[in-house]
């Protein structure tokens, strides 16, 4: 529902921030992780993550998509709410914790408060095929410049599920035989091949 809110920060304290957006104010949860990229800045944009509960509709703001990206998929893993995501993310950081998702590193994720082995285990199971597929640059946010048409393309198939290596291969054979193809049609061509 949300994709992002751009606005002043009238508050920040290390869980949540109060985020003026054109007089309106968002009370957005963060994780550490974000707050010591906003703690200094006036205005901000946060990345939001909309979750509705039968009691309560919260907002959970990250500083980057990929940390948002993280805590998405943290959250989709039983046993892990939406508060446990945003302490895994308070506790080490995106990068740390992708890292020991992908190489299986149980007692990495178990030394975060809240999480026991077996919890460790489960978000290691559930997430490490997914991880490793979206690559080791996952959660680098993509550059605000004209991405080129086979990297718009390559990013769409990232995103619905493709590998990246897999991905790139079937693009660069596509535009080598047709260098005129528009996003759309690499796209459809590719999904044909994948």
């Amino acid at each position: 529902m949300y994709d992002y809110l751009s606005g002043k920060l009238v508050f920040k304290a290390p869980t949540h921030v109060i985020l003026d957006v054109a007089g309106v104010g968002y009370h957005v949860h963060i994780s550490l992780t974000t707050f010591s990229q906003v703690k200094d800045l006036e205005n901000c944009k946060l990345y939001i993550s909309f979750q509705v509960r039968e009691d309560a509709h919260t907002l959970y703001g990250f500083a980057t998509e990929g940390e948002r990206q993280l805590f998405n998929h943290l959250i989709s893993v039983s046993g892990i709410g939406p508060n446990t995501g945003r302490m895994m993310l308070s506790s080490i950081s995106p990068e740390e914790i992708q890292a020991a998702i992908i190489n299986g590193q149980v007692q990495v994720i178990q030394k975060i408060k809240g999480i026991g082995p077996k919890s460790a285990q489960r978000v290691i199971l559930e997430l490490q095929d997914k991880l490793k597929k979206q690559g080791p640059d996952a959660l680098i946010p993509l550059p605000a410049a004209k991405l080129s048409i086979t990297e718009e393309a390559l990013t769409a198939l990232v995103m619905l599920g493709f590998g990246k290596p897999q991905a790139e291969k079937v693009l660069n054979s596509l535009i080598g035989a047709e260098p005129t193809l528009t996003v759309e049609a690499l796209i459809k061509a590719a999904l044909k091949r994948l």
